[in-house]
């Protein structure tokens, strides 16, 4: 079975003890120092025995990331964690990106096809 971008996944390559913080850095899209910071001043603060006993039920629970949801670049990685916190707003960006590509495929075809007589004499000087 093919793993999914949008479940929640241990993150164990930038891990420093089991990669809880790390993954829900890494599916919110948040800074990771970010993550831990807060995990750290949430369990000073009060929330002592509850929120360990939540980073290990979390650890105990979720899988591992598998290596091939590895991101090759920021956009991608920024691109599927949209696609996790606001899956409509990414399917809107994609076709607007379509609609943005389309518009100016037929922008190069009017500007081609049309007669344009200084282009007519540029590729005739061409052959």
């Amino acid at each position: 079975m093919t793993p999914r971008r949008t479940k929640f996944y241990l993150d164990k390559r930038n891990a420093k003890w089991l990669g809880v913080c790390s993954g829900l850095a890494d599916y919110t899209g948040l800074d990771v120092t970010l993550v831990r910071v807060g995990m750290v001043v949430l369990t000073v603060v009060g929330g002592f025995p509850w929120t360990l006993i939540a980073y290990w039920a979390a650890a105990w629970m979720a899988n591992d990331k598998p290596g091939e949801l590895a991101y090759d670049s920021a956009e991608e990685r920024r691109f599927w964690q949209d696609v996790r916190t606001r899956p409509g707003n990414s399917v809107r960006d994609v076709r607007s990106r379509f609609r943005d590509i389309d518009r100016r495929l037929s922008d190069l075809e009017v500007y081609y096809t049309s007669h344009n007589r200084r282009l007519a004499d540029e590729i005739d000087s061409l052959r």
